[in-house]
Order: structure tokens, then sequence, then C-alpha cells
């Protein structure tokens, strides 16, 4: 963690104050993250034929609208995808295993891994119908923070999306993201122009999110037919 005071240097120019005791950090372990609704495990080919089951729910294909790969036809092409992403090291696969049925019902990863400033992102967020807007949809995105900031010590977890991707945009605010600014013509993707929409939480700002955080996933928030009682964001 670092303070927000301004320094200046010996001609008198401000510059950012010194990070005490800073080190790179490590990279994230391909290691369980372990929940009470769900998993987050490394992803692997053994948890393809669950993940295009639950995919090919998807009756719409908005669940692909944003990403830059997939729907895919057949479990073969996917089988394709999983072997090429269980070899990544960045972006960093992983599958969303529902604690219920045992079975894989999402993906996403960590990427732009950046040990030595302290920076890491999420993204490649793939949730079939099976987990979107579900509790462990939201206690996986807690799950992934709590590596970044309590295991880690990293400084910065960031998220980016497509600028009309208003469900992921919504989604950043609720997990608590600050959103930074909107980066016009960042990239093309599927051959359209795409303005990517970038937001932070910030280790500084952690404690207070993970503390929202536990507080809407411990079960006494939910009433008997399973619905919330606080909100994540207040």
């Amino acid at each position: 963690m670092s303070g927000t005071s301004i320094d200046h240097d010996q001609n008198g120019n401000p510059v950012g104050p010194i990070v005490e005791n800073w080190t790179p950090r490590p990279r994230p372990p391909r290691t369980p993250m372990i929940g009470r609704t769900c998993d987050v495990v490394p992803l692997t080919i053994a948890h393809a034929a669950d993940l295009h089951a639950a995919n090919i729910t998807d009756l719409t294909g908005n669940m692909w609208a944003y990403l830059t790969s997939g729907p895919y036809a057949s479990l073969a092409d996917y089988e394709k995808w999983v072997a090429a992403s269980e070899a990544s090291e960045d972006p960093l696969f992983h599958a969303v295993i529902d604690k219920a049925t045992g079975k894989a019902v999402g993906s996403c990863s960590y990427l732009r891994i950046d040990p030595p400033g302290g920076v890491i992102e999420v993204g490649w967020i793939a949730w079939s119908p099976l987990l979107q807007k579900t509790v462990m949809a939201t206690e996986a995105m807690y799950l992934m923070m709590r590596r970044v900031f309590d295991e880690l010590g990293y400084r910065r977890y960031e998220w980016k999306c497509n600028a009309l991707n208003a469900p992921s945009m919504r989604a950043a605010e609720r997990f608590g993201f600050t959103y930074e600014g909107t980066f016009r013509q960042a990239a093309i993707n599927r051959g359209r122009n795409r303005d990517t929409a970038w937001f932070s939480i910030l280790d500084s700002e952690w404690p207070d999110r993970k503390a929202r955080f536990e507080r809407w996933l411990d079960p006494a928030n939910f009433d008997e037919k399973g619905r919330q009682k606080v909100k994540l964001g207040g």
C-alpha cells in the first residue's frame, strides 16, 4: 500500500510518494480458491465437457457478444480452445465449479499480470446461464480478489470491458470497482471498433470492499427464498 501525498524532487517538481518496502509480487499460483458455494480452480481439459454443456444453454449467444472467441458449435472445437488456454500463463485461466453439482459452469482469468508493478487484471469472463446472476458468480469474483490482495499483495486490480457492454459496466460498479475512463478506439474486436472502459480497485480500498463482499455472502443475508436482504453496494 502506498500513500497519496505528493513529494517533490530537488528541482521542486511534483513526484509520487515512495512505495515503502516494495518488492515484486508473486505470480498467481495454479491452486484452487475454495469458497462456500463454488470453487475457482485452474482450467484443465477435464472441465471442457461440463463447460461446453453449460455454455450451450445460452440460446441467444449473448454470453459471447463481447468476447474475442466463441460460441463453439461442437465439444471438439471447444476442447481445442480449452487445451490452448490450459497451457497459457497469461491469461491464466480458471474454471468456476458449482459445489452443489461438482460441475464447471463458467470460466475466467487473471491477465496482464505485472508482478514488478503489483497490477493484475480480471477478464475473459464467460459465465454460462447456470452461473449468471447467482451467489456463485459473486463469490467467484470475491475469491479472485482475495487471492490478489490478501494472498499475493498486489496494489491494483483491474477490470476492463467494451464500453458498450452495459451488463459488464454495471457488474464492475457492483463489485466495487471505480470507473477511471474510456480508451477510445482501443481495439478492433470481430472486425468492429472497441472503446474500452477501465475500472480498478486499489489495495487501500480492498478492506472496505472485502467487508461488503463478506457481509453480502453471509448465508444470513438471504431469506428463505434465497433473496438478498442487503445489496452488495450497501
